[in-house]
């Protein structure tokens, strides 16, 4: 899928492909032509994601070929053992939950899953998940509690599902015990927002020790098209929206609210799936071994004061003067 913006990389990609296919079918060497193109790609890539505006951020962070949690659980792990339903009304397919294993390293994986193609989307309805998938992530997050396991959480969201049937099983309240538990939880919690961080979707499993996000991912309390309908009540001016939400990765990592953020190959995730994900597992293995080194009390202290310094007024900027 080609992005409205990225209209000269693509043509430099269907060139080089051209090219490719020219030098398999012909006594014609076009080696020299297609390095030259690569380079040229490479600088392109660069300049236009170096000035990318929030809006085309959020077009970047939906891309249908970014990574999904799947690619992660697939490209992450050395092993993963999924576990299934909240004991109490049945299995959302829409968060994925199960003891996972880096190397030495075991953990217990939360993570929100799109799906790929219509009919897996429909499955994990496309990643919007229900009460009883937050009631699940909270039953795991307990038991590697139990066990003394980090919790590594993934985000790609764009909201919990908006349903009646949601409702009518208590969304709010799920999420909101979700939020409380984890900020009591005697164990390491890194969360990573990998594509979309939307609203209470992404908060229900987003309340970390360090929440890291992949620079062109988006974390935002409503989607800028929601945004723009309440404000202006014109859905057109999302890129206004975009840019008033200071949602990209940079803006919150300026704001306090993100604590790292993780680099993206040139192009975006969605370029190099096997890159992304390298870039992520690396990272969550470094917090994860820091975190571990801290005592129960001062984790959960930490995590405590993180959340209370988050939006906290500062007087001494507007004085009166």
């Amino acid at each position: 899928m080609e992005l409205d913006f990225e209209k000269e990389l693509a043509e430099i990609e269907n060139r080089i492909a051209e090219l490719k296919g020219l030098n398999e079918g012909s006594d014609v060497n076009f080696d020299t032509e297609i390095a030259d193109l690569e380079l040229k790609l490479q600088d392109a890539k660069r300049k236009t994601y170096a000035r990318l505006t929030p809006w085309q951020a959020v077009q970047v962070a939906r891309h249908p070929d970014r990574p999904i949690l799947q690619d992660y659980i697939a490209g992450m792990f050395d092993e993963f053992i999924e576990l299934h339903g909240d004991r109490l009304c049945g299995d959302d397919r829409a968060m994925v939950c199960g003891f996972a294993t880096i190397g030495q390293q075991r953990m217990m994986l939360v993570g929100t899953e799109k799906g790929k193609g219509v009919d897996d989307k429909v499955v994990s309805n496309f990643g919007m998940a229900n009460p009883e998938g937050y009631r699940k992530a909270l039953r795991c997050m307990r038991l590697a509690e139990k066990y003394r396991l980090p919790v590594l959480c993934l985000v790609d969201t764009p909201a919990a599902y908006p349903g009646r049937e949601a409702e009518e099983r208590g969304q709010a309240e799920a999420i909101a015990r979700n939020l409380t538990e984890m900020a009591a939880l005697e164990t390491p919690i890194v969360v990573v927002v990998t594509g979309e961080g939307g609203s209470g979707g992404a908060l229900g499993i987003g309340a970390g020790d360090v929440v890291l996000m992949l620079a062109y991912s988006i974390y935002s309390v409503i989607p800028p098209e929601g945004c723009a309908a309440i404000l202006w009540r014109d859905a057109e001016k999302a890129p206004e929206a975009a840019e008033a939400l200071k949602l990209t990765a940079d803006s919150l990592l300026e704001l306090g609210i993100a604590d790292e953020v993780i680099p993206e190959p040139a192009g975006g995730a969605h370029r190099n799936h096997e890159k992304t994900i390298a870039a992520v597992r690396k990272a969550v293995l470094e917090h994860v071994g820091r975190l571990k080194r801290l005592s129960t009390k001062k984790l959960v202290d930490r995590r405590f004061d993180k959340y209370v310094r988050i939006g906290k007024f500062d007087n001494r900027k507007y004085t009166v003067h």
